[in-house]
């Protein structure tokens, strides 16, 4: 079992390599964003970049939006990643959407930036996180304790 899962290993492509761990580590995560936190693998892959954004705007808005929401989350960084180009790659393969931020709450995606604000707008992304796991609320939190007499 063990030589036939390394055969089909090394008989896979990189984006097929990176879209199976891109899936595990959906799986695995209650909620997963894949992102950039900035364009250096675009200037030392490709060194086509002249002058680059030390960040990308829209990953910083769902960022911060979970920051606020006081949400955990997996943030797989594309451009820091070894393999992040073939991910990205993977992703647009398995969603249609090469952009990030690519979000993904108990396995399914829910979208880039404005799918996301959208969510939280009308009110279904906290019970979402909720539900996921990934908020944790005051009421499940707080521990009954009985005064001592």
């Amino acid at each position: 079992m063990a030589l036939e899962k390394a055969k089909e290993i090394i008989a896979s492509s990189p984006v097929d390599l990176a879209l199976r761990k891109a899936k595990e580590t959906v799986a695995s995560h209650p909620v997963v964003v894949f992102r950039f936190c900035s364009s250096n693998l675009f200037v030392s892959k490709y060194r086509t970049c002249k002058s680059s954004k030390t960040y990308c705007p829209f990953c910083t808005r769902v960022k911060q939006l979970l920051a606020k929401l006081g949400a955990s989350y997996k943030a797989i960084e594309l451009d820091v990643e070894s393999d992040g180009a073939e991910l990205q790659s993977a992703l647009a393969e398995w969603t249609g959407q090469r952009t990030v931020p690519n979000v993904f709450v108990k396995g399914e995606r829910i979208g880039g930036c404005d799918a996301t604000m959208a969510m939280h707008d009308g009110g279904k992304l906290v019970p979402l996180l909720t539900e996921a796991g990934a908020i944790v609320t005051a009421r499940a939190t707080a521990t009954t304790t009985t005064p001592s007499l």
